[in-house]
């Protein structure tokens, strides 16, 4: 048997805003973006890149929901942004206006950054070195 993660859901306020941060700010792909009915869409997006696992930008459609967006963990580092060249893509995410909330550090498992995203979601940027 062969499995994998093909998507994981990222709740949002917005789905153009969401999509204007993932594709202009952190140099995301735009994989699909299907309207499925008036107020909801399947959109996808990847890093540069990628054939793994996708983020699929659900808009919030009700209060439990909306409570949510943002803090889908309770605060703790939510997605994990591995790359080639931890230094060009750090220096990349900074010039984007990116906001880094821990500084680059070596671990035992590279370099790593800890970034939060459009809504405050946390995200290690992940690097050889």
């Amino acid at each position: 048997m062969k499995q994998n993660i093909a998507q994981i859901a990222l709740v949002v306020d917005d789905y153009d805003e969401a999509i204007e941060f993932y594709t202009q700010k952190l140099r995301f792909t735009l994989v699909e973006d299907t309207v499925l009915s008036p107020t909801k869409r399947w959109v996808l997006v990847a890093p540069p890149g990628s054939t793994g696992c996708r983020l699929l930008l659900a808009k919030a459609v009700d209060e439990l929901q909306k409570s949510r967006v943002g803090n889908q963990t309770g605060g703790r580092v939510f997605l994990f942004l591995h790359t080639d060249d931890f230094w060009r893509d750090y220096k990349q995410l900074v010039e984007n206006q990116i906001v880094f909330v821990r500084d680059p550090t070596k671990e035992a498992y590279g370099t790593v950054a800890v970034f939060e995203d459009l809504y405050g979601n946390l995200w290690d940027l992940i690097g050889p070195g």
